[in-house]
């Protein structure tokens, strides 16, 4: 035991004190701030003036109502537009919303007059051309009847303008044709109006389950980042003797067994930490900044011990299939082709936890969550949802710690084989002998 501690203490010392730990660590809070607030400060970004649209209305009574739509959809966000007495004489305009790109209007009516359509679409494409307008809308004679309008723009990839355009269209429309049939468009609004749900759970208590349900997947994205960022560090410790070769040293003085234990211990560690640290910045600047209206969502506390013991479960055992996968290999660059495939397992629970939120407790839910590759999710999913029998809790806790010392025995007995293998990978035949042999 005391050799397996000394191993833990190198290999944790010697990372916590390099210069890339304390690197990664100040810097991992700052990139997860900025994967999250720069896209949204960028989405605000003004690209350009206003969109300007030209409308052409066939039918003498639409472009009154597609005008305000395009100039009341963004400003019912924002009380701050300017009337169209302040914009250009002739046109009406909305200005741009902080949270989506290109929002902003500028709407032109345009009159046939007595002048063929042909004419007046080849006046309005010159202009489109000569950079005067951003497009034009054609509304046919028979919108109301079905006739398609037509949309044409300089910028066609712009889904964003075309989208805008389309939806407000199609809500003056259906405005016109309520007037049109005596229907009151207020009293539809009125009876329209969307309904919440009250969701109780056990005891007639309300219960809101987005909580819980987010908390589990949140879990399953934490170890997915966890091994993505962590798994080749355990690849990288196992091969290390390998690369340096003390090996044969080290074994003389202790088993392979202790050695891999203390490796996979040592470096979970090291991720433990920085997690940890990562997360009390992460809770602290939440608080800070959402003051005296921070609250916690109300979950049971016993979620957060589970939450806490099937994460170190699910880590510590995929942390071992890179340490086997290291077993095998000379190199990282191949263990992390050879680890891809299995860690892929963990994406498979969140598909299974699809099925087994709506029937936690079926067939597929049980042998779910007993599986341990499986079990870091869907076995939390079943808890938050319909928390299974404490015997089943504990059984897929049971075979999740065995499969994890299981698969370090394993990589241990390879390691000690492998050690001197050098120029390829172990074929699968290679690797059962060694065990076999070991």
């Amino acid at each position: 035991m005391r050799k397996l501690f000394a191993v833990v203490k190198r290999e944790y010392i010697q990372r916590v004190r390099t210069k890339f730990f304390v690197v990664a660590t100040i810097l991992g809070p700052l990139l997860m701030v900025g994967f999250t607030v720069v896209p949204a400060l960028m989405f605000g970004i003004k690209s350009g003036g206003p969109t300007r649209i030209a409308i052409v209305d066939q039918t003498g009574k639409m472009y009154a109502r597609v005008e305000q739509e395009l100039v009341s959809d963004r400003s019912r966000a924002n009380p701050t537009r300017k009337p169209p007495s302040q914009t250009q004489p002739g046109f009406s305009s909305t200005n741009q919303t902080d949270r989506e790109p290109d929002v902003s209007f500028v709407v032109e009516e345009v009159r046939l007059n007595g002048r063929p359509l042909d004419a007046v679409r080849q006046e309005l494409d010159a202009r489109v051309s000569r950079k005067e307008l951003d497009g034009f809308v054609i509304l046919p004679p028979n919108l109301l009847n079905g006739e398609q309008p037509e949309f044409s723009a300089r910028n066609t990839a712009d889904l964003f303008t075309r989208s805008k355009v389309e939806n407000s269209i199609n809500r003056a429309l259906r405005s016109q044709r309520m007037v049109e049939n005596g229907i009151d468009e207020k009293r539809v609004e009125k009876m329209s109006e969307p309904i919440t749900l009250s969701t109780t759970g056990a005891g007639g208590k309300e219960s809101k389950g987005e909580s819980s349900f987010f908390l589990v997947f949140g879990l399953g994205l934490l170890i997915y980042m966890s091994v993505l960022l962590y798994g080749q560090f355990v690849l990288g410790a196992v091969i290390e003797e390998k690369e340096t070769r003390i090996a044969e040293i080290l074994f003389s003085s202790m088993r392979s067994f202790p050695l891999m234990m203390g490796k996979l211990i040592g470096v979970s560690l090291v991720a433990l930490t920085q997690l940890s640290i990562w997360a009390i910045a992460f809770l602290s600047l939440s608080a800070w900044l959402a003051g005296s209206s921070f609250t916690v969502p109300h979950i049971p506390p016993l979620v957060f011990v589970y939450f806490v013991i099937f994460f170190l479960m699910g880590y510590f055992i995929y942390a071992t299939v890179y340490a086997v996968v290291g077993s095998m290999v000379t190199t990282t660059q191949e263990g992390g082709q050879l680890a891809l495939p299995i860690v892929l397992l963990l994406v498979m629970g969140f598909y299974l936890s699809f099925n087994i939120i709506r029937s936690p407790s079926s067939s597929l839910a049980f042998w779910a969550s007993m599986f341990p590759f499986f079990a870091p999710i869907t076995m939390l999913v079943r808890i938050v949802t319909e928390t299974p029998p404490l015997w089943q809790i504990l059984l897929s806790l049971g075979i999740g710690i065995a499969t994890a010392v299981g698969l370090i025995w394993l990589a241990s007995r390879i390691y000690r084989v492998g050690m001197l293998m050098t120029g390829k990978k172990a074929t699968i035949p290679e690797v059962m002998r060694w065990v076999r042999q070991a």
